[in-house]
């Protein structure tokens, strides 16, 4: 397959897969090739990372999530990404990484979100986090939304 038709499967995709039963096959037909050849052109872009990953993106607002902390964690950097996975699989979280530090302003490297219906949930899962991270945890600190920004992933016009 040619980069032509890479980069109309993305342009197609980008804004989300269509909600249908088969959404590849659904591509496949609006572009006027195989759903075969969608699904290999996708796995080479997944391959050789053009493609990080494919994953639903679910509006936390509309399903009553509405209080949101971004905790961030000072932890060390030999077990961040150990760390980081432990963190990342607790049910309170829904996304973790890792991020620079900018000392002496900001000491932390360790990045996790926590949602809750109201801000007494997220102190509760923050408290899960720091449960979790022990005397692995330097400090942290909590940052909570204001309002709502909207996410989007690199788009081609």
């Amino acid at each position: 397959m040619s980069d032509s038709l890479d980069q109309r499967i993305v342009r197609a995709t980008q804004a989300g897969l269509p909600l249908v039963p088969e959404p590849y096959r659904k591509v496949a037909e609006d572009l006027g090739v195989t759903q075969q050849d969608v699904l290999q052109c996708i796995n080479r872009m997944v391959e050789d990372g053009r493609i990080r990953r494919i994953g639903a993106v679910p509006n936390h607002y509309a399903i009553g999530y509405v209080a949101n902390g971004m905790s961030v964690w000072d932890v060390d950097d030999a077990q961040v990404t150990a760390l980081g996975r432990a963190v990342g699989a607790l049910n309170c979280v829904s996304h973790c990484y890792r991020r620079p530090r900018h000392p002496p302003e900001w000491p932390y490297n360790l990045f996790a979100m926590v949602h809750g219906r109201d801000r007494a949930e997220v102190v509760a899962g923050v408290a899960q986090v720091a449960a979790l991270l022990g005397n692995a945890s330097r400090g942290h600190d909590v940052l909570y939304s204001k309002r709502i920004l909207k996410k989007t992933g690199l788009r081609f016009g």
